[in-house]
């Protein structure tokens, strides 16, 4: 299975069904099923003091090191200053939890599910791959 691992309190959001767009400054050409891995990477200071984004966040749980959701990747769209106007004016909560410039790229997810039980395991850059046979941290 594809994994794209995610910094927190990003990755939750998805799992939340709160963030439907992933923001990258590269694209990719793959389409389908991608577990979504919360990074082990702590929430700097930058970010837990961003009151809009951590309000978003609520009470949710963040999963540092885990596998928590699966979802479907079906689109990887050019970021365009038109596409970017028309999302902060359509869909202001999204828009905060992204990066949105021209040149980077909006992952378009839908489908997401929530894994019973997370999967314990590093992540890596760019799309991985996970398979249950892999040795899982302890």
């Amino acid at each position: 299975m594809k994994v794209i691992s995610i910094k927190e309190p990003w990755a939750t959001l998805i799992k939340d069904r709160k963030k439907y767009i992933e923001t990258r400054s590269w694209k990719t050409n793959y389409r389908g099923p991608i577990y979504i891995h919360a990074s082990k990477a702590k929430i700097t200071k930058e970010i837990s003091s961003n009151k809009e984004l951590m309000n978003l966040v609520g009470d949710s749980k963040l999963n540092y090191g885990y596998i928590i959701c699966q979802c479907e990747l079906i689109d990887c769209v050019p970021m365009t200053q038109n596409f970017i106007n028309n999302l902060k004016d359509n869909n202001y909560q999204e828009y905060v939890e992204g990066i949105y410039k021209e040149g980077r790229y909006a992952w378009i997810l839908d489908n997401i599910k929530v894994l019973d039980t997370p999967i314990k395991v590093s992540g890596q850059l760019g799309i991985w791959n996970y398979e249950d046979t892999m040795k899982q941290d302890n």
